[in-house]
């Protein structure tokens, strides 16, 4: 694959992804472009542009709770293991 502006979802093999890493890195940053690096031909990573999307802290530990059981009860300490 020629270095220059590529496709999102360009694929580029692990050992010429080494070679020209400093490349790819740049190019990704100019076009905006994702790059996926294969191994054996198989998608292992892909390189994306940083993108700084500000979150709501809520909205990252939405979903998280796996049990909600009394939670204002005092924790025992055979129930969490943590404590000794």
């Amino acid at each position: 694959m020629p270095i220059g502006i590529f496709m999102s979802g360009t694929q580029v093999s692990k050992s010429e992804f080494k070679a020209k890493a400093l490349e790819f890195f740049r190019q990704v940053e100019t076009s905006g472009q994702s790059l996926i690096v294969t191994d054996h031909g198989k998608p292992a990573v892909e390189v994306c542009p940083y993108r700084n999307v500000e979150r709501n802290p809520l909205d990252v530990l939405r979903g998280s709770v796996v049990q909600f059981k009394n939670p204002m009860a005092p924790v025992v300490e055979d129930e969490w293991e943590g404590a000794q």
